[in-house]
Parts: C-alpha cells; structure tokens; sequence
C-alpha cells in the first residue's frame, strides 16, 4: 500500500493502515460483499470516477474491508525503504483531513525499514504495480524472510512450536538461482576449442539475461544455443524455441485473442490465448521453479519487427525488476527473474542493419564467425572426430579466403552432414548449397561464380604454394 506522505506522517507512529474513501458513504461496515460495495461506489462515485476507476475501488474496497483480517503482513513504502507490519484489528471508517484515510485498520509495525534497492528483485516487481492495494500473496515467503539470515530461520523452523511452514518456505524461496559453469566434457560435444569462450558466454548471460548470437549462414548458431540452453537449464523441459518471421505479432508471442471452438457446443468464440513467452514465464515462475534457469530461443530474431512483436514486453527486457500492464489481459506481469533470452541473427540476412538501439541495448551480442574460434577450426575438430578426410576443412577455408565480406563467408555446418560423405556428396552439397548462396550474393554483378568458389578452382590453389596463389577479386 501507499499513500503520499501519510506513511510517515500517520501510519507508522499510529500504527495504522488506511485507504482514502473520502466520498463513500458512513455505515459500511467490515464484511461487505463486492456486490453491495459495487452499488456504493457506483452511486457514490458517479460523477467523480470513470468506470475502470470505479472496477478499482471497488477491488480496493473490498480487499480492505473483507478480504484482509488481523494476523495478515502488510507492507508500504516510504523513503526508499519497505516498512513491514501486521494487521492487529477490524476495519474502521473515519472522517479524515482530505478524505486520504477514511478506511482504517490497526497494525502493528516492525521497528526497521529494509532498503529498497535490496529487496528480491520478485518482491521488486510486485512493489512496482501502480496500484494502492496489491495483493503479495505469491510473494509472502521473500517477505517473510527479510531482516533473517538462512541459519535464523533454520533454528527458528526447528524450535517453533506450532506450524513451521513460514520459516520453511521463506528459505526455499531465496534458493539461489544459479548458472552452472560450462565444463570440458561441454566444450568437448560442442567441439568449442576452449572452454573459457562458453564461460563468457555464460557470464554474459547471468549478467544481460538476454544475448544474441549472429554470424554467417552455417556457423552453428541454432545448434549451439540450443545444447547451452539445455546445459544450463537442466534439461529440455527449461528450454522453448520460436522462430520470428516478418508476420510475426505478439499476439503470436505473448498474447492475444484467438478464435477457438467449444469441444462441445462446436460453436466458435475468440478467447485470450498465451503465446510461448507467456507459457514459459508462467512456468518459470511456478512454485519450486523459481531457482531452476527456464531460456526462450528466439531463431531469426532480426526477421520481425521487434517492436511489434515485443510491444510493452520490451521495458521489460531492460527493467527487470518492474511490471507492465498487459494490452489484453490487464494483467500486471513482469518477467521471471529466472528466464533468459537467447536470439540468432544471420549476418547475410541485411535486416540485421535495421536492428536499433534499444535492441543492441537490451542484449548482448556474441559472433560466430568463420574467421575466429570457436567456429574456425570447428569443421578440422569434427572431421578428426569423425575420422573423416580434413580435405573439406581445407576446402572451406580457401573459399572464405576469397570472400572478404565476413558477412558472407560460409559457415562449417553445411559440410558436417553425413550425406556429404557418401560417394559425390561433397560435389552435390557444393553445387547445390554452397554455390547458390554466393550466387545470389554477386546477384547483378557479372561475377562468374563456378569458376571463382567451385571445387576444381580451390583444389588446384590448395595444391599451389601459399606465395603464388593469386587473390580473388573480392
């Protein structure tokens, strides 16, 4: 709850709680239903309120005077700080200065106020909501653990007499989420040289929670997002993938009404429906899910308009520890501490120049270029590892030598298939994957492409000395 100045002002050294009521009506008592409440405010308030004004009195009516009862936690803020209290007595009405605290109920106030700025960046997000009352129910047990250590709360479970259940659940509440640390036997399935290179990646996530990994068609981007996601996630059950394409809405992504059919009746009506990223944060942020790491794949992240498709979410990405209200639900939502973001982005794919800012602010960004680990040696590593001939490796590093565009060099995926492998596979995965790609990027430019980048072309200048190979023309 808060209110102006009146925290400091009246609540605390009152020890009191209230809400401003100043043109309800005298005689509504503790108890009330929310129908009759409904009939006050609608009365009361006509010329006063517009009617999303009055639906919120009358939530906030009726969670005073009924919903809450002695024994409940309250919390307000003032000065920076979370006051933290519990109720002590009944409802009460009152003539007051300005009609700011009509409604009132006893509590009785702890002594110390804790720091805003350190609270639980959940208990954060809910603190956020413009709202006089919020309820903090899914957030009780981070309250209920502040100002107590973990050893504190452990002795206090065990000599509590009644019910230790607060004590409990505040300490599985503050589980620390973690990012396992990527280890050899990681980077050796993922074929990446060096571990550190995944360690950073790792940090970067931990710390940004959002990362994007971009280069050339055929480095591995999707691959390699994928098998971290579920290394640090724990599994694939933590990990969701999507793929963003110029129609793409958020509708589609997060939520929107969608036409549906009644199972039983057949009759068709549009009802609100949650996108991937609603699902997978509504799953993040379940009871007992709130330590384990849950990451949102987004293939071609650069295709769609991402302010679209992101809408009021892209605050979010920035502002971890606030809320927005929802465009169709009215939902006030904020996004798991413990979900993390990861996009791909195809560098060929020129609308990678219209990513802006507040997208390059919002994420960091990681390449995988043919030119540098761990994507550089990468084919060599899986040839080896497949005890295959290293003539491709070779192969491939001589035409990303005649291309001098990074953007468009070709990455060691397209030739880590086993079809290519079998009689004339290389020839065929050349002629009908390879080629056509740097066709399309001498579109218009007379370059003849079979000759500069074909297999007989690159043969015979591995087979010359590095001195007298001639450049190419790029």
């Amino acid at each position: 709850m808060s209110g102006l100045d009146l925290v400091q002002r009246l609540w605390l050294p009152e020890e009191r709680v209230s809400v401003a009521a100043g043109r309800l009506r005298e005689g509504v008592v503790q108890g009330v239903s929310k129908d009759q409440l409904r009939g006050f405010v609608e009365e009361d308030y006509e010329s006063t309120a517009t009617y999303t004004q009055k639906l919120r009195l009358v939530e906030e009516f009726h969670t005073f005077l009924s919903r809450m009862k002695p024994g409940d936690t309250v919390c307000t803020i003032s000065n920076g700080k979370l006051y933290i209290g519990e109720i002590t007595g009944e409802a009460g009405q009152i003539v007051s200065e300005g009609g700011r605290s009509n409604l009132r109920r006893p509590v009785e106030w702890q002594s110390v106020g804790y720091p805003y700025e350190e609270l639980p960046e959940e208990l954060q997000q809910k603190l956020s909501i413009q709202h006089d009352i919020i309820d903090l129910t899914s957030v009780q047990a981070l309250v209920a653990g502040l100002g107590r250590s973990d050893e504190e709360l452990a002795d206090e479970a065990r000599d509590t007499e009644g019910d230790p259940s607060v004590e409990i659940a505040a300490l599985v509440a503050r589980r620390e989420l973690e990012l396992p640390e990527p280890t050899q036997e990681l980077a050796a399935e993922l074929l990446v040289h060096d571990v550190e290179w995944l360690r950073e990646v790792r940090d970067l996530l931990w710390d940004d929670r959002q990362l994007v990994l971009y280069g050339p068609p055929g480095t591995g981007k999707t691959y390699l997002a994928l098998k971290l996601a579920e290394f640090l996630g724990g599994g694939r059950e933590q990990v969701k993938l999507v793929q963003f394409h110029p129609s793409y809405a958020y509708e589609d992504f997060f939520e929107g009404f969608r036409p549906q059919e009644d199972p039983e009746t057949r009759e068709v009506a549009f009802r609100l429906i949650a996108g991937p990223l609603r699902e997978l944060a509504d799953l993040a942020s379940r009871e007992g899910n709130r330590h384990v790491p849950h990451f949102l794949l987004i293939d071609e992240i650069n295709r769609a308009n991402l302010a679209k498709v992101f809408g009021e979410l892209y605050f979010l990405l920035e502002y971890r520890n606030r809320s927005v209200r929802l465009t169709y639900s009215g939902d006030d939502f904020a996004l798991p501490p413990n979900l993390f973001v990861i996009g791909t982005m195809n560098t060929a794919d020129r609308s990678i120049a219209l990513v802006d800012a507040a997208m390059r602010r919002r994420f960091a960004f990681v390449e995988l270029s043919p030119r540098t680990e761990p994507t550089s040696g990468l084919l060599r590593r899986w040839l080896t590892r497949e005890e295959q001939d290293t003539e491709p490796a070779e192969l491939l590093d001589a035409l990303n030598s005649r291309i001098s565009d990074p953007d468009f060099q070709v990455g060691p995926s397209y030739l880590m298939k086993k079809g290519v492998y079998r009689d004339g596979g290389l020839e065929r995965t050349w002629r009908t994957k390879i080629l056509p790609l740097l066709e399309e990027h001498h579109y218009g430019e007379g370059v003849n492409v079979e000759r500069l980048y074909g297999l007989r072309s690159l043969r015979a200048a591995i087979a010359k000395s590095p001195e007298t190979e001639e450049p190419g023309p790029l």
